[in-house]
C-alpha cells in the first residue's frame, strides 16, 4: 500500500484549478502562483520553502545528494564513485545505477524523516547530480566526482545518469536531476575567488559541451552554479546561465530550475567582493537566473530579508520573483506532489533499500569499472588452492567520500579473496603493512590514551592513529581533548589527521618540523592536523590539543610494538601470490575543499610495495583511488597492475571476480595517467589548447593514456571504412569495423572513435573522442559496428573569427582504437566546400577575446552583467609596469584599413604602471600604431582610443596585439 506524500499539506476544503491533473502543466502553475501573496512568492526562494496551509501546498527543500547513491541520509546502496562509473565506459550501466538510486531515494522521500530540519519538508527528490565537470587537472581535489576528461564521453554517461534518475514516465519524475557544478570548476584551493579563464574556444568546445546534450534533450531538470569565477566574473551571475543552458532548454518545452551552491550567493560580497552589500549581490544572482538560494543553512529569514531589500530598493520587480517560483513549482508538479494519486512512483517502500538486485548492480558495477593496466600473464588467476597474501592498508579497508551513503556492509578485497579461496581450500593471509607504535607521555611516562596505535601514513607527514584496543581513531574534540571515538574518518573538517613533529631543535615559539615519513629521531610531538595546535599536558596531567607552539608542547617517545612492514614483506615471501593494494583516503589529500600537490604513492606505500615485490615477484598491485597516481616503478617492474575507484559496498567481490576471471576487466581509463616526471600546467591554467591538458593537446607519452585498458580477451580491428570519401560541410559520414575476439576466454573491448582534421587552420586537438561503443566477444565472436557521425557535431571547431561552430573544407582522419594512443585502423575522409574567407576586421568590431593565440593574458569580465575582456596576467593584482600581453589574430583581411579604435578601461591614477599603459598594433614585426592608454576611472569604466595606423599594409596577415600595463581591452575596430 503506498504511503501518501509527506510533503502534501492538509487538503484544502476548496479545490483549485491547479489540482486538476487533466490542465496543461503551464495553466496549473499559472493558477497556483496567482494564489500566492507576493510575500508567499519571495519566500519560495530559500531552500527551505514553506508550507502554505491555506492552500494545501506542503513544505519543500531543494537538494539531495545522489553522485553513487543516496547519501547524507543513512544506510544507503554505495556504488562505486563517479569516476569509477566513468571507468565503465557504460551508459546502460550507468542508468540503471542512476535508477536503483532514485529508487532509494524514492524510499527516503515518503519513508524516512528528513535528517535536518524534519519540519522542513521531507528529504527531497530534486537530486544534485551528477557532476559534469570535466577532469583536466588529475590534482583537482573532486576528481572522483567527475566522469571524465572528455566532453563526449562525460556528455553521454551524465546524460544516461539523468535518465536513470528521472525514469520514463512521460508526466512525472521519479527524481529531478540537476547538473553540477556549472561553470569551468576544477580547483578546490581558494575555489571561491579563484577565476577559471576560459577562452570561447575552450568555453564551447570543451566546458559547454559536457553540459549541453544532457540539457537540450530535457533530460536534466536543472543546474546547480559552481564557486569560482569565469573569466572574472563569479558563475553565480553569470549570462551564461540564460545566454547558453536555457537556450539549449527552451525547445524542450521545459524550465530549468537553478540552484545555487551552499553559501555561494554570500560569497558574492565576501569573500569575492564582486558586490558592495548583499542585497544587490541577491538581487544580481536572480535576475541572472538563480532560482533557489542555497545559503545560511535553515536560515530563511536571512535570505529572505536580502532579497526583500532588493524589492524595495528597486533591484528586481515581482516579475523576476514570479519567474524563479514558477520554475520551482513547475519541478514540483513534475515530481508528483500535487498529484500524489497519479504518481506512478509513490508506492515505492523501503524494501528497495540495500535491496538484493541493487547489492547485486553494485558488484557488477564495480567489476565492470575495474581497469586493468598491465599484465603480463600474472592474471587471471586460476588456482583458487593457492596462498595470497594481501598487503596494504586498503586490502582489508573500504573508506567512504564526502558524497558516499552509509555503506550497509562493506566487503574488502580480503573479503572477496576469502570468499573465493575457501571452497578450495586456499589460504588468505593479510596484512596493512603499517607499523605499531606507542606514543608515551614524557611527563607521566603514559602510554597516550592507554593504548598503542596503529600508524597509517598517507603521506606528506599526515597521519592517522587507530587504537589498538578498539579500533577506532584518535580525534580531536571541540575542548581539545583526544579521544579514540571515530569507527571512520568522514566529517567535512577532519579531527582525525595529525603529524609527529620531531622535538629535536623546534625553538621556543617554533613550529618544529616532521621527518619525511612521520617517524622521529628522539623525542615527538602531537600535532593536529586541523587546528595546528600540539597536545599539551593540563595542570592535572591531561592531554589535549591546545598548545599554539612547540614550546609549550607534551614531548612523547616513539616506541615501535610491532614493525608492520616487515610483516608484510615475510606474509609475502611464504605466500604463492602477493596482492597489495594502496591508494588514498578520500577525506585526505585530495577533497573538497583541498587539492593534490602531486602524483605520487605516499612514500611509505611505495616503499611497502618495493619490498614485497622483491621478495615474491608475482605480485599483482590494485591501486584504489579517487584520482590517477604516478605508478612508473610498478608499471616497470610488476607483471599486474590494476586501478580501481572507490567502489562501493562490493568492492571486495568485484576484484575477486576480476583477478580470478570471472568478470572481465571491463573498465577503460577516463582520465591520462601521467608519468612521475611529467611537468603539468598550473592548476589554474584552463586554456587545454595552449597549456596541453587532456589526451587532445598533451604531447608527451603519458604512463597511461586515456581510454587504456586490457581484457582477458584478445581482439583484432578490421578495416575502418566510410560509406562515402567524400562528405559536404552539413552532411554526415557512416563509418563501419568488424572486431573479433581472437583470444582463448570471452573479453570485454571498448572501442573508440576518434577524429583529427589533417589540414587545420587552428591549433586543433591531435584527437578527439567521436564514438565508442562497449561490446562483449566470446572466444572466435566477431562484430560488425557501425557509426554515424555528423560532420557538424564531429569535425566542427568554434570559429574565433564568426562566432560560431564551422566544419572546415579538408582532409579529416578517422581513427578506431583501444585508446587515445593505442589507434589500430584509420581512414581519411574529405569534406568539401568553400574555404574559409581570412578574417574580416574592417569596419567590424573584434571581441579581444576572440583571439587565435596568446601570451601572458588573464581573461576578465568586461562588465558585472555581461561581456569578457583581457589583461596582462597578475595586473588585477597590482602587477608592476613591466606587465605585457600579447594577442594574435590569423589571417586579417587589412586592405582598406586606415586607423584603429580600442575599447580600453584602466584603473589609477596617471602614475606607475597606469603611466605606461598602452596598445601596440603589429603586424609581420612592423608597428602599425601604438596607442596610449589614460586611467578612465574604473575597470568597468570603458573609454575608446583611436590611432592612424602608419603605413598600412594591404592584403592578408596576421596581426599581434600588445598589452602593456594594467590596462583592460574590451575589443578594437579597424577602420
Amino acid at each position: 500500500m503506498s504511503s501518501p506524500s509527506p510533503s502534501a499539506a492538509e487538503t484544502p476544503a476548496e479545490r483549485y484549478p491547479f489540482h486538476d491533473s487533466a490542465l496543461p502543466l503551464d495553466k496549473r502553475v499559472d493558477d497556483l502562483l496567482s494564489r500566492l501573496s507576493p510575500a508567499e512568492r519571495l519566500s519560495m526562494l530559500h531552500q527551505y520553502a514553506p508550507a502554505v496551509p491555506r492552500l494545501g501546498i506542503g513544505a519543500f527543500r531543494t537538494g539531495a545528494e545522489a553522485l553513487h547513491g543516496v547519501s547524507w541520509l543513512g544506510v544507503a546502496t554505495a556504488f562505486p564513485q563517479a569516476v569509477g562509473l566513468g571507468a565503465s565506459w557504460d551508459e546502460e550501466l550507468v542508468r540503471e545505477v542512476a535508477e536503483a538510486t532514485s529508487t532509494e531515494l524514492r524510499a527516503f522521500h515518503h519513508h524516512r524523516p528528513a535528517a535536518i530540519a524534519p519540519d522542513r519538508g521531507p528529504n527531497s527528490l530534486q537530486a544534485w547530480a551528477p557532476v559534469l565537470n570535466l577532469l583536466r587537472d588529475p590534482r583537482w581535489g573532486r576528481n572522483e566526482e567527475g566522469y571524465s576528461e572528455d566532453p563526449v564521453h562525460t556528455a553521454r554517461l551524465g546524460e544516461a545518469f539523468c535518465r536513470g534518475l528521472a525514469g520514463d514516465d512521460p508526466t512525472y519524475l521519479r527524481a529531478a536531476p540537476v547538473l553540477k557544478h556549472f561553470l569551468a570548476y576544477n580547483n578546490e584551493d581558494d575555489r571561491c575567488t579563484t577565476s577559471s579563464g576560459l577562452r570561447p574556444r575552450v568555453l564551447h568546445e570543451y566546458d559547454l559541451a559536457a553540459f549541453k546534450p544532457a540539457i537540450a534533450s530535457g533530460a536534466a531538470t536543472g543546474v546547480m552554479a559552481a564557486y569560482n569565477l569565469v573569466n572574472g566574473r563569479p558563475c553565480h551571475v553569470s549570462p551564461l546561465l540564460e545566454t547558453e543552458l536555457r537556450r539549449w532548454a527552451a525547445p524542450t518545452g521545459r524550465q530549468l530550475f537553478v540552484v545555487s551552491d551552499a553559501e555561494a550567493p554570500s560569497n558574492l560580497v565576501d569573500p569575492e567582493h564582486y558586490f558592495d552589500d548583499h542585497a544587490e549581490s541577491h538581487a544580481a544572482a536572480l535576475k541572472a537566473g538563480i532560482d533557489s538560494f542555497t545559503d545560511h543553512g535553515e536560515d530563511s529569514e536571512t535570505v529572505i530579508g536580502r532579497l526583500r531589500e532588493a524589492l524595495e530598493r528597486g533591484l528586481i520587480d515581482q516579475a523576476d520573483i514570479d519567474l524563479a517560483v514558477r520554475r520551482q513549482f513547475e519541478l514540483r508538479f513534475r515530481m508528483g506532489e500535487f498529484d500524489p494519486e497519479l504518481d506512478p512512483y509513490a508506492h515505492i517502500g523501503t524494501e528497495v533499500v540495500d535491496s538484493a538486485p541493487h547489492r547485486a548492480l553494485a558488484r557488477r558495477a564495480a567489476a565492470a569499472s575495474t581497469v586493468l593496466l598491465k599484465n603480463t600473464g600474472l592474471l587471471p588467476l586460476t588456482d583458487p588452492t593457492k596462498k595470497i597474501a594481501v598487503i596494504g592498508p586498503h586490502g582489508d579497508a573500504l573508506f567512504e567520500d564526502w558524497y558516499s551513503g552509509t555503506l550497509p556492509y562493506a566487503v574488502t578485497v580480503a573479503d572477496g579473496l576469502r570468499a573465493r579461496l575457501a571452497p578450495a581450500g586456499g589460504e588468505l593471509t593479510v596484512h596493512e603493512g603499517i607499523d605499531r607504535i606507542l606514543l608515551r607521555a614524557a611527563s607521566t611516562g603514559e602510554p597516550l590514551n592507554g593504548t598503542a596505535f596503529d600508524l597509517g601514513d598517507w603521506g606528506l607527514g599526515v597521519l592517522t592513529l587507530r587504537a589498538a584496543d578498539n579500533g577506532r581513531f584518535l580525534s580531536v574534540k571541540e575542548d581539545g581533548s583526544l579521544v579514540a571515538d571515530q569507527a571512520v574518518v568522514k566529517s567535512w573538517d577532519v579531527h582525525e589527521t595529525f603529524r609527529l613533529v620531531d622535538a629535536t631543535g623546534a625553538a621556543a615559539g617554533g613550529t618544529g618540523s616532521a621527518t619525511e615519513d612521520g617517524t622521529d629521531r628522539g623525542a615527538v610531538l602531537l600535532q593536529s592536523v586541523l587546528t595546528g595546535r600540539y597536545a599539551a599536558a593540563d595542570a592535572d596531567g591531561t592531554l589535549r590539543v591546545t598548545a599554539e607552539d612547540a614550546a609549550g608542547a607534551e614531548r612523547f617517545t616513539r616506541e615501535l610494538l610491532r614493525d608492520g612492514r616487515a610483516e608484510a614483506v615475510a606474509a609475502a615471501a611464504a605466500a604463492d601470490l602477493a596482492v597489495v593494494v594502496l591508494g588514498n583516503h578520500p577525506l585526505i589529500h585530495g577533497r573538497e575543499t583541498e587539492d593534490r600537490r602531486g602524483l605520487a604513492l605516499p612514500p611509505a606505500q611505495e616503499d611497502l610495495l618495493k619490498e614485497v615485490a622483491a621478495v615474491r615477484p608475482d605480485t599483482a598491485l590494485i591501486v584504489m583511488s579517487s584520482y590517477p597516481y604516478a605508478v612508473d616503478w610498478a608499471d616497470e617492474h610488476l607483471p599486474a597492475v590494476l586501478w580501481t575507484s572507490h567502489g562501493g559496498q562490493e568492492t571486495g567481490h568485484a576484484l575477486a571476480d576480476v583477478l580470478f576471471g570471472d568478470a572481465d576487466p571491463a573498465g577503460r581509463l577516463p582520465q591520462t595517467w601521467y608519468r612521475g616526471d611529467d611537468e603539468l600546467p598550473h592548476p589554474l591554467d584552463y586554456d587545454i589548447i595552449q597549456a596541453g591538458w587532456t589526451y587532445q593537446y598533451r604531447r608527451a607519452a603519458p604512463r597511461y593514456p586515456f581510454g587504456h585498458g586490457l581484457s582477458y580477451g584478445a581482439f583484432q580491428y578490421g578495416e575502418l571504412e566510410v560509406d562515402s570519401a567524400t562528405v559536404g560541410q552539413d552532411g554526415s559520414i557512416r563509418a563501419a569495423l568488424t572486431v573479433s575476439n581472437t583470444g582463448s576466454r570471452p573479453g570485454t573491448e571498448v572501442v573508440q572513435l576518434y577524429v583529427r582534421p589533417l589540414e587545420a587552420r587552428y591549433q586543433a586537438p591531435r584527437r578527439k573522442l567521436a564514438d565508442f561503443r562497449k561490446i562483449t566477444l566470446a572466444p572466435g565472436q566477431s562484430r560488425r559496428l557501425v557509426f554515424d557521425l555528423p560532420a557538424a557535431a564531429h569535425l566542427a571547431h568554434w570559429d574565433v573569427a564568426t562566432g560560431a561552430f564551422t566544419v572546415d573544407p579538408g582532409r579529416y582522419q578517422l581513427l578506431a582504437a583501444a585508446s587515445a594512443e593505442d589507434v589500430r585502423a584509420t581512414v581519411q575522409v574529405t569534406v568539401e566546400g568553400p574555404a574559409p574567407a581570412p578574417r574580416t576586421v574592417l569596419g567590424r568590431r573584434t571581441a579581444a577575446a576572440d583571439f587565435d593565440a596568446h601570451r601572458g593574458i588573464a581573461l576578465v569580465d568586461a562588465t558585472r552583467e555581461t561581456g569578457d575582456a583581457v589583461t596582462p596576467a597578475g595586473s588585477d593584482a597590482g602587477s608592476d609596469a613591466g606587465s605585457e600581453a600579447e594577442l594574435l589574430f590569423s589571417t586579417v583581411e587589412l586592405t582598406g584599413a586606415r586607423e584603429v579604435s580600442a575599447e580600453v578601461a584602466l584603473e589609477g591614477a596617471l602614475e606607475g604602471a597606469a603611466a605606461g599603459a598602452e596598445l601596440e598594433f603589429t603586424v609581420d614585426g612592423q608597428v602599425l600604431a601604438t596607442l596610449a592608454v589614460p586611467p578612465t576611472g574604473g575597470r568597468y569604466a570603458w573609454t575608446t582610443v583611436t590611432a592612424t595606423l602608419s603605413d598600412p599594409p594591404r592584403g592578408v596577415h596576421d596581426l599581434r596585439v600588445t598589452l602593456r600595463g594594467p590596462l583592460r581591452l574590451a575589443a578594437f575596430t579597424v577602420a
